[in-house]
């Protein structure tokens, strides 16, 4: 699609066919990791090629990991027990999934390492990481405002017995970036290592990602609720051999939807019920507000109204804490629903890409609905019959919100997205699929 300034979304009224969907960006940057840290070579399969493991590929390819690209989502890394590269300037994008564990694999091998990013990543918090970090010894200074990156990491002295505390309600990469390196430690101390969650610990699904891949590179990790975690002394991780990585179950939202507003019958593969994305759970969000839900082995299908057509969706008042990606994808379908509705514990919103709420809120009204949010929640009443307008949607840099808005194209209203290709962080042909599902 190249470097398009905008992108004129046709009207559309009806949406029905298959996808296959991208693998997970989640999933993809922690195996790439694992495998790197991992004993023996790992074949991964239906790896995501975004701008996002990119980044990631590139930063292990500069700390000396061999890296393989054999086909299309078909990658090997032979792992290393430590970087062979001991100092390097890494550059990490605006990639959370990558920075952050990267962040604390450096960290607990020490060396002498520089992070930066995009002028929004050094926006992005990262200092509850960085304090649990040094907790264990970790030596890492601020190179610009304290609490964010760019970072310098330097080599400390890794304390025993290791124990450590990190909040829980900003963001949970925070927690899994310490998750995934505390083996580094605890197999080089021969020591546990425990973590313990301050607070509530938000966008809990996603740490059960990261356990689950964990566990299937060798380390399990004793779990006391969601507030303390340990890692046994000793713990190594080991190369699975071959590693599938399930397509992405928050990318699956957006043409789930349209499933749920353009009739269908849409479905999805790569990603069924029994995935281990918490995401999945969108499709009750979509039973709960009027559509028809299918599941089978590796796919999920969704029918619903035709919204151009007159037909609405039910109103919503959601706790979306733990899915908090795919609920910008419910925020986009409620200007379709029969009443207000309402998102509720989404205050990670605020430190994402962009700031979700603020860059929804403002989008939204673009378009005639009425939005009003809080520091965690938004309620969106959607135009009254006459009273859409036409929007040209700012993407604020921010990928997800120009999917989501795909969805304004079965709207009476003329849209407009703006810098289409930032879709490029997750899912760069997005645009090309999505319409090849939409019929006018």
């Amino acid at each position: 699609m190249g470097a398009s300034p905008f992108l004129d979304l046709p009207q559309v009224r009806r949406a029905q066919g298959v996808m296959a969907l991208p693998g997970s960006k989640s999933i993809s940057n922690r195996v790439l990791l694992l495998a790197a840290i991992a004993d023996g070579e790992t074949v991964i399969t239906g790896l995501l090629d975004s701008d996002d493991t990119r980044v990631m590929l590139a930063a292990l390819r500069q700390l000396g990991v061999a890296v393989s690209e054999l086909a299309e989502g078909r990658v090997t890394v032979r792992g290393v027990s430590r970087f062979p590269v001991d100092s390097a300037d890494l550059f990490m994008g605006n990639a959370g999934t990558a920075i952050r564990p990267l962040t604390a694999a450096l960290a607990l091998m020490g060396g002498d390492y520089r992070l930066s990013g995009v002028p929004r990543m050094h926006e992005r918090p990262i200092g509850d990481l960085v304090d649990a970090l040094k907790a264990l010894g970790a030596r890492i200074d601020y190179l610009g405002q304290p609490g964010y990156p760019p970072l310098h990491i330097g080599r400390g002295e890794i304390a025993t017995p290791a124990v450590t505390q990190v909040q829980g309600s900003v963001s949970s990469q925070f927690l899994t970036a310490l998750l995934m390196a505390a083996p580094l430690q605890a197999g080089q101390s021969g020591q546990p290592v425990v973590i313990e969650v301050l607070g509530e610990l938000i966008s809990k699904p996603y740490i059960e990602i990261t356990l689950n891949l964990m566990a299937r590179f060798g380390v399990a990790v004793q779990r006391d609720g969601w507030s303390r975690f340990t890692i046994a002394g000793g713990a190594r991780y080991r190369s699975p051999g071959r590693i599938a990585v399930e397509g992405d179950a928050s990318t699956a939202s957006y043409f789930l939807a349209l499933g749920a507003i353009g009739g269908g019958p849409l479905r999805v593969t790569g990603v069924g019920a029994d995935s281990i994305q918490g995401d999945v759970k969108f499709t009750d969000t979509l039973a709960a507000m009027g559509a028809t839900v299918t599941y089978g082995d590796g796919w999920i299908e969704v029918s619903g109204v035709r919204v151009a057509e007159g037909g609405r969706l039910k109103a919503f008042d959601t706790d979306f804490n733990l899915i908090p990606d795919a609920a910008m994808t419910a925020a986009a379908l409620a200007l379709y629903a029969d009443g207000p509705c309402r998102l509720r514990n989404i205050g990670s919103w605020r430190v994402k890409e962009t700031d979700r709420i603020h860059a929804m809120q403002t989008e939204l009204e673009k378009l005639g609905a009425r939005v009003e949010s809080g520091p965690d929640w938004l309620r969106v009443t959607p135009p009254a019959d006459g009273a859409w307008r036409d929007a040209h949607i700012g993407t604020w840099d921010d990928h997800r919100m120009a999917m989501c808005f795909s969805l304004a194209a079965f709207s009476p209203a003329a849209v407009r997205i703006l810098d289409p290709g930032c879709v490029s962080k997750t899912f760069p042909g997005y645009f090309d699929v999505y319409a090849g599902l939409v019929s006018a």
